[in-house]
Formats: structure tokens, C-alpha cells, sequence
């Protein structure tokens, strides 16, 4: 008789399946992939963060030995704009070209891409790709891009805004500010990151003239993503006839879900020479290139009761897009930013209001939480600067919230529930040999002090261990 397994997987100890092939050597990127006929590309990227494009002659780099074909924005008729797949009411959304056309708005926008024999060809031809640039004035500071007198990036959004974004109760927070004991404002910037995956980006794009199919390799997070959008939206191909495979990545944190301009001009480039093409990113390119993570600046506000309650938390923040609005860009400044900014305390009322802008940088995008760890900082952030202006240990502010639900109406939709967040924090500074006493009391000022520092960083890393095992209610009809 057949006996039942305990298969849960809870609480076990999981062994890694990939590490002996990945520490071994013998791993399967994109890179090393090896086609018949293979050639390879390399782009004309722009060194100006805003730049009229003149002339662009490709007389000597057409010369050069190995050069199979060079493409510039013009020469991609028929193919549309890279899409970006998350929408809001108002939004806009500027064109984005594969290959810029009459406009370089960021250092690494590509304008031209050469195909050769080799890798070296490709590269040396690239440098004798002539560009006539006019430059023209660029904006890069977050704060500053909507300002009056701030370089206009796209027509289509005046004041280079691209969306202005609220949620919460404004009337009610509004009303916690009259009724508060202490009030606290900071400015907090979290600075704009690069994602900087172990293994760079690279695409490999085949055409098969006998049945039409097109097979792209690429590091893709979700090679359905990459399929769909550029087939149905920018190379107007049925996606049937088009397959999208992803060897190993080598890391991504979020930079490689999205679709890019290479893989889309490989793709379409290769149907043109009926040759495999290979792109592999350097890591210059990557830096340039990748989607950035984070860059916003808030202003953050938080009424309290002299107790140290929570009554209201008010943020105004502006969140920079980049130069265009790659995939996903606009959830992450806004449902998986202002959604999560109660964090583990129970707030009376928030509010939340972003503006999305433009800048001359590299687009920004989903990295590591995407939204979530900004909201997290914000929220942390403030808890210290309030415990300061009540003279109050951050832990004591911690037991002040034992259990935590969100107050976001309607559009908010999660509650997260802890109920051990301060036995924890107990159990913590116990073990630690803290003082029962989180400001250091029988153990004089500089002990106090002392035990404060450790307790903070003790319980910042206990409420990331608390959370991972909290239990997410959803609201009947509420998106999490």
C-alpha cells in the first residue's frame, strides 16, 4: 500500500537545482549561441543628452571591411514605436523609435546600427559613422524638469509632466494637520541606480526566408512580454510566426523584462538581410542603456499625536521617467509605490499625490520591489525624523503599532496584518544584551545612545524577517 510524502516545501531547506552547471562553466547565455551565417551588430549611440540630429554619413563606415549593412531611424518604414504597456488617465505617451530619428534625448539613445561579419568589424565601423549633432539645451535634475525655463523633451507633454497621479483622502489627512501635536516634514531623495546584471544584454535574431518564422533568443525575464509587444505593436508580425526564447539570463532584478530598441531592430534587421544577427552589450552600454531603477524626490509630511500615533502621513513626490516610458514605467511611481506607503504602522489617514516627469536620462523602470522599497524608505525615513521631534526611541515608536492595517481607501486594497512585531523587538535587544530600556537607562547617555544605534539597526532588519511571514487579507473586489 502506497504511503503519503510529506511534500511540503515550507520552512525546508531547498537545494539549488542550476548552481553546478552555472559554477562549472557550462551555462547557456545568449552569447554563446552559434548560427550558420551569423553576423554581428553594433549601434551609433548619441554622447548628448538632448541633440538635434543633423547629416549621417555612413560613407567610410559603409567602406570598412566586413560591413554587411547599416540602418539608420529613416530606413525603418513600417515599424512603429516602442509601446509602453502600462497606461494612466491622461498619460502621455511620447513616440519612441527604435533607431532615433530626428532627436537624441539621452547619452546612449541609438541612431544607427552596423552589421558585420565579425564583432570587431562591427565596432570599428560604428566609429566612422559620421552624426552631425546640434545640441541643445538638457534637463537631468528630477526636481527641476517641470520647472519654468526646463528644456522641453516631447511635444506631446508640455512642462515635460507626464502624468500627475493621487490617492488617498486629502480632506482627511488635511484635517489629522489641524488636529496634530507634532508635525514633521523631510525631503527624501531615493537616488536614481543602475541595475548592473551579472551577465549583460544580448539578443540573437533569426529570419527564415522559407517560412516566414522569426526565432529571437534574448535575456528576457518574460520572453511573453517581449513577443507580444513586438509583434503586435511594433514589427506588426503574427505572433505565430514568431518564437521568443530565453537561454539564461544572468540576472536581472527587473532590467531585462522589458522590451528594448536592439532586440527590436535585430529582429526587424534580419528580416532585411536574411542573416542571423547578434547583439551582446558591454557594459558601457549596459550602464547607458539598461533601465535605470528608483530617482524620486518627495516631500514627505507626518502628523502625530504627542503620544507618538500616527494621524496623517502627506507625500507630494516626483518621480523621473527618463527620456521615454519604457514598459512598465508608470506603475511603479504610482500603484506599487503609493498603495504601500503605511508600511507596518496604522496611520489615521494618507494621502499621496506623484507627478511623473521627463528628463534627458536613460528611462527608468521596475528594479528590485519596483515602487515597494521606495514606499518602505519613505515611511522609515519619516518614523525617525517623528521619534526625534517627540523624543522618543524609533523602537518605541515601533511598539506604538503592533498590529498594522492599511488606510488607503478604495484604491489601497491591501491590509497587512503583524502581531509580533514588539515581542520581537524585545526578544531582539534581549539577546543583543541591550538594555531592557531602548534609551539606555542605569547605563548613562553614551550607553543610551550607544544602544539606540544598535536596537535601530536591529529592528530594521527584524521588521524585513516580520514581514516576510505576514499575512495578506484582500479586500473583496480590491487589487492587491
Amino acid at each position: 500500500m502506497a504511503t503519503a510524502t510529506d511534500t511540503r516545501l515550507l520552512g525546508k531547506s531547498i537545494k539549488r537545482r542550476e548552481d553546478p552547471r552555472f559554477i562549472t562553466g557550462r551555462g547557456n547565455y545568449t552569447d554563446d549561441l552559434k548560427l550558420p551565417g551569423m553576423t554581428y551588430a553594433a549601434f551609433v549611440r548619441s554622447p548628448h543628452a538632448h541633440a538635434k540630429i543633423g547629416k549621417i554619413d555612413l560613407t567610410q563606415a559603409k567602406a570598412h571591411p566586413g560591413v554587411v549593412a547599416i540602418f539608420t531611424g529613416k530606413d525603418l518604414t513600417g515599424v512603429n514605436s516602442l509601446p509602453c504597456g502600462w497606461l494612466l488617465p491622461e498619460l502621455k505617451v511620447p513616440p519612441h523609435p527604435p533607431l532615433a530619428v530626428d532627436t537624441a534625448r539621452y547619452v546612449g539613445d541609438p541612431v544607427a546600427v552596423v552589421i558585420a561579419e565579425t564583432q570587431d568589424a562591427a565596432l570599428d565601423a560604428a566609429e566612422k559613422v559620421k552624426v552631425d549633432w546640434n545640441v541643445r539645451p538638457a534637463v537631468t535634475a528630477t526636481a527641476k524638469a517641470a520647472e519654468k525655463g526646463a528644456s522641453q523633451i516631447h511635444e506631446v507633454a508640455p512642462a515635460n509632466v507626464a502624468f500627475k497621479w493621487q490617492i488617498g483622502d486629502a480632506a482627511a489627512v488635511d484635517a489629522a494637520f489641524k488636529t496634530a501635536a507634532v508635525t514633521v516634514k523631510k525631503r527624501i531623495v531615493n537616488q536614481r541606480l543602475v541595475a548592473n546584471a551579472m551577465e549583460p544584454r544580448a539578443c540573437v535574431a533569426r529570419f527564415d526566408a522559407a517560412t516566414g518564422d522569426l526565432t529571437l533568443w534574448v535575456t528576457s525575464q518574460n520572453p511573453h512580454v517581449h513577443r507580444l509587444l513586438m509583434t503586435a505593436f511594433v514589427l506588426g508580425i503574427p505572433e505565430h510566426k514568431v518564437r521568443v526564447i530565453a537561454p539564461d539570463v544572468g540576472g536581472g532584478f527587473g532590467s531585462k523584462i522589458f522590451l528594448y530598441n536592439e532586440e527590436t531592430v535585430c529582429s526587424w534587421a534580419t528580416r532585411q538581410i536574411k542573416r542571423p544577427i547578434r547583439w551582446t552589450s558591454t557594459r558601457r552600454e549596459a550602464f547607458q542603456t539598461d533601465a535605470h531603477g528608483r530617482d524620486h524626490v518627495s516631500d514627505a509630511e507626518l502628523a502625530l499625536s504627542r503620544d507618538g500615533k500616527i494621524l496623517g502621513l502627506r507625500v507630494k513626490t516626483i518621480a523621473n521617467l527618463g527620456a521615454y516610458l519604457s514598459t512598465f514605467a508608470p506603475a511603479v511611481p504610482t500603484y506599487l509605490y503609493g498603495t504601500l506607503l503605511n508600511g507596518v504602522y496604522e496611520m489615521g489617514a494618507i494621502h499621496c499625490d506623484v507627478t511623473g516627469v521627463f528628463t534627458n536620462t536613460t528611462p527608468v523602470d521596475a528594479y528590485r520591489g519596483a515602487g515597494r522599497p521606495e514606499a518602505a524608505y519613505l515611511v522609515e525615513r519619516m518614523i525617525e525624523v517623528a521619534a526625534v521631534a517627540l523624543k522618543m526611541d524609533v523602537a518605541e515608536q515601533e511598539e506604538l503599532h503592533p498590529e498594522v492595517r492599511a488606510r488607503l481607501p478604495d484604491e489601497g486594497g491591501a491590509h497587512v496584518r503583524q502581531r509580533q512585531l514588539r515581542r520581537r523587538l524585545r526578544q531582539a535587544a534581549r539577546h543583543a544584551g541591550l538594555s531592557q530600556d531602548p534609551r539606555g537607562a542605569g547605563g548613562g547617555a553614551q550607553a543610551g545612545q550607544a544602544d539606540r544605534r544598535r536596537l535601530l539597526d536591529l529592528h530594521r532588519g527584524l521588521l524585513d524577517r516580520a514581514l516576510q511571514g505576514r499575512r495578506l487579507a484582500r479586500r473583496p473586489g480590491r487589487p492587491l
